[in-house]
């Protein structure tokens, strides 16, 4: 089995509880805001205290971050904090399965800007695929009690914020390969480390500087969280490595297509953890993203 395939299995399980306590957090002590900084502040060192740990051990010096590198971390870390916005507003309009569903819209978005910006391309059975995963997506489109056709409610609030919050997440996925990519090491997890490390600390310092500036009541209320949100930030150390790893590894719109597993797990955590109700056409829905993994293994 390529490494990349449970990689990408461990970094969806990781974000799924990540989003877990981000939702809890969103919907009661903490903005949205707040909810999405925390999973910066609580991972950005951790982060560099585990690569100047292994550079001290190693012995190894940083690779060179020329221009384009920043360009690309830069570009990927502030998407990457808009997407997770729109995700954590997105909790508060729909049940958190279906939430993350919209999020996967990512996936085709992801091939797209990938051919684009590093000539990329995906094989013909990657796809349908990739297609038959955002059929899922138009199934649940059409909020639960809703009357009138599918294609009427892809401009509510909660498709808008979950269509945009792919938009900015494929953005991001994409940028963060051609960061890691341009580091000259062969090593692919010194390469993920590395992009990671610089990525995280760009997006503590921005937000941690906006909220000081806009929002400081935030800013406490985020410290006053820290027994729950510490977890948020573990999770987030965990699950942003193995998809930095991932994606140094293989194509991004792989990648992000293998990534909706994380559909199930988040079912599964509708119903244990949150008691939320789950319709025939979200189980429906999610049937066929499961479909489409199974083909994109397939295709691969």
């Amino acid at each position: 089995m390529a490494l990349w395939i449970p990689v990408t299995l461990a970094a969806a399980s990781f974000q799924t509880v990540r989003f877990m306590l981000q939702k809890v957090l969103s919907g009661s002590r903490l903005s949205v805001a707040g909810a999405t900084f925390s999973r910066f502040v609580y991972s950005a060192p951790l982060v560099l205290l585990v690569l100047g740990a292994y550079l001290a051990i190693s012995g190894r010096s940083l690779p060179a971050l020329d221009l384009r590198f920043w360009v690309f971390a830069v570009v990927g870390g502030t998407t990457q904090i808009l997407a997770t916005l729109c995700v954590v507003a997105l909790f508060k309009q729909r049940n958190f399965a279906v939430g993350i569903t919209f999020k996967k819209t990512e996936v085709i978005q992801t091939a797209i800007v990938g051919l684009l910006v590093l000539g990329d391309r995906v094989s013909l059975g990657g796809w349908v695929a990739i297609l038959l995963g955002l059929s899922a997506v138009l199934v649940l489109s059409k909020p639960p009690g809703s009357d009138g056709a599918w294609w009427r409610h892809l401009t509510n609030r909660a498709s808008a914020l979950g269509l945009g919050s792919g938009v900015l997440f494929a953005v991001s996925a994409v940028t963060y390969r051609g960061a890691s990519l341009e580091l000259d090491t062969p090593d692919p997890v010194f390469r993920a480390g590395v992009t990671l490390a610089c990525v995280v600390t760009f997006q503590m310092l921005s937000m941690g500087l906006w909220l000081l500036w806009r929002d400081r009541a935030e800013l406490r209320a985020v410290w006053a969280a820290r027994r729950t949100a510490v977890f948020v930030g573990l999770t987030s150390l965990g699950g942003s490595f193995c998809w930095f790893l991932a994606f140094t590894l293989q194509n991004a719109a792989y990648v992000k297509a293998l990534g909706q597993v994380e559909l199930l797990l988040s079912l599964l955590a509708s119903i244990l953890v949150f008691r939320e109700r789950i319709s025939r056409r979200e189980i429906a829905g999610m049937g066929l993203l499961g479909l489409s993994i199974l083909a994109l293994v397939l295709a691969i």
